[in-house]
């Protein structure tokens, strides 16, 4: 349920998948209110898709959005969103926060693939996304980041990622830019005066015997291997477009079973 409170708004979306025992994925719980709306979309073999669309703007200063999504065992899943996501300035003060907490059973597939967060001028974003795999999960996860909009500067955006297979962290990532960031947030060795930054964690159970292997590709992206059947690819580029562009190479590039 959405509720106005005077920090803001709170509002929850969840999601479970389940094998349906007949070759495909059904959708037991697909439940969203307020800013946040869930819809199925047409499905693919045997994975369900869902959409994530804004029902209204957001999230503004003092708001707290969670999405929740749980893959059972054999079952395949696919969320993206309808649009980008942009934080904007609010009449409440304060941080706004935006959590994800993604849980995958043995032999699930999970493709997170929402479109960018825009961190507009003015605006206090905390994101946070925590995945939890079992040990034959699959995983893939996109996010994107651009500071501000076409000819303004960005907000301030602090975001934590982090990725647990079978209990054991094989990722744990921060990222602050913006107005009261740490210094150097702009410089060579993290943006580098860019403003749009991504990154996909691949987690699939044959990267355990055969890893990938480190890779620089092209102009402003590279793939490494993580503590785990997975592997993580960070991209930086000048715009949105570009970004995508990268991220999209960089997933085909990786072996498939």
């Amino acid at each position: 349920m959405s509720v106005r409170a005077g920090a803001g708004v709170r509002s929850l979306a969840r999601i479970v998948a389940r094998d349906d025992g007949r070759g495909g994925t059904s959708l037991p719980v697909l439940e969203s209110d307020g800013p946040l709306a869930l819809r199925r979309t047409r499905a693919t073999g045997s994975e369900a898709r869902v959409m994530l669309v804004g029902a209204m703007s957001g999230p503004l200063g003092g708001d707290h959005f969670t999405v929740e999504g749980r893959v059972e065992e054999g079952a395949r899943l696919s969320v993206g969103s309808a649009a980008a996501t942009i934080a904007l300035p609010g009449q409440a003060k304060g941080e706004a926060r935006y959590d994800v907490r993604l849980d995958v059973a043995d032999h699930g597939e999970l493709h997170w693939l929402p479109e960018q967060l825009i961190s507009a001028q003015g605006s206090d974003l905390s994101v946070t996304t925590r995945v939890e795999l079992a040990p034959t999960a699959r995983l893939v996860l996109r996010e994107e980041q651009v500071l501000g909009r076409v000819g303004e500067e960005p907000g301030r955006l602090a975001s934590r990622l982090t990725v647990r297979i079978a209990g054991r962290a094989v990722l744990d990532q921060e990222l602050a830019c913006g107005p009261g960031a740490p210094g150097g947030w702009d410089g060579p060795a993290v943006l580098a005066g860019h403003r749009a930054v991504g990154q996909l964690v691949v987690v699939r159970p044959e990267f355990a015997a055969e890893p990938v292997t480190a890779t620089v590709l092209g102009e402003g992206a590279s793939v490494v291997p993580l503590a785990g059947p997975a592997a993580l690819v960070t991209a930086v580029a000048p715009d949105a477009l570009r970004l995508r562009r990268l991220l999209d190479e960089a997933l085909a590039s990786l072996p498939r079973s």
